[in-house]
């Protein structure tokens, strides 16, 4: 994998022979749960057994998303887990303001990566300020699920509007963009085509899956066609020999912009 993870697979931080799975799924990046995923009974035993797990380095990147800030397990969550020698980043769920990400990071190391989930209004209406809070935050996402609910949206199309506030927000920032929110029904793969075809368009890269049949399909739409290689490629030739803004043969306008755009399109296709 190189610097553009596209696969973020979930596990219930309290099945450790799942998150074994996960592990040897391909996912370029997998995400231990210990919130939504795990009953209020199994939360200090998914703890435990996560903490366990990450004591030692993994073979790919693992974060655990940890309960939210307002319930009772935060506090012992990012005790047990943020000094792990096998953690790569901590996920925030219900992220609603700025200092949210300021409080964890004073309870964890400078080098450990945040990334804030955004699953309220209120969260969605401060994208920027949470994006911009701390330099230990990394990235940001929407869970959709919440948000649909406190939107009381029914339509797909009805969480547009956030979702692109939330990628101009990441980019504002200088962050990454915005990966995916899961898509709930597992054996829709034709569903999940539509929708990562969709939030590609939109400015997202990548997206988070439940299952593991759901990442070559993330996969193979998140990562450039042969055609757009070979397009990117008659750019950066074409920038190469002139210098400025100027038209190729078919009327393509190039200039920085376009060149910036192609640069990225062959910087995915190289992933290992």
């Amino acid at each position: 994998m190189t610097g553009f993870p596209l696969t973020w697979l979930y596990a219930p931080g309290d099945r450790p022979h799942v998150v074994a799975k996960a592990l040897a799924s391909g996912a370029d990046v997998v995400v231990i749960d210990l919130e939504d995923a795990v009953a209020t009974d199994r939360k200090v035993y998914a703890r435990s057994a996560t903490a366990e797990l990450l004591s030692e380095p993994q073979p790919v990147p693992v974060h655990v998303r940890v309960n939210a800030l307002t319930t009772p397990w935060a506090e012992a969550d990012l005790a047990a887990i943020a000094p792990s020698p096998g953690l790569s980043g901590l996920r925030l769920p219900k992220v609603s303001a700025p200092a949210d990400v300021v409080h964890v990071a004073r309870l964890t190391t400078p080098s450990l990566p945040l990334y804030a989930l955004l699953e309220t209004a209120l969260a969605i209406e401060q994208a920027h300020s949470v994006a911009t809070a701390h330099p230990a935050l990394r990235g940001i996402a929407i869970g959709e699920a919440d948000l649909r609910a406190d939107l009381g949206v029914r339509d797909d199309a009805g969480l547009d509007w956030s979702r692109s506030r939330v990628v101009v927000a990441a980019r504002a920032a200088g962050l990454p963009p915005p990966t995916q929110s899961v898509h709930p029904d597992t054996r829709d793969l034709e569903g999940l085509t539509a929708s990562c075809i969709h939030g590609r368009t939109l400015g997202f890269l990548g997206r988070a899956a439940i299952h593991p049949r759901q990442l070559p399909v993330i996969e193979r739409v998140y990562l450039p066609t042969e055609r757009e290689i070979e397009e990117a490629e008659t750019i950066i030739k074409a920038a190469a020999t002139t210098e400025g803004a100027q038209a190729l043969p078919d009327g393509t306008f190039i200039d920085a912009a376009v060149v910036a755009t192609a640069q990225r399109t062959l910087s995915l296709a190289k992933r290992t």
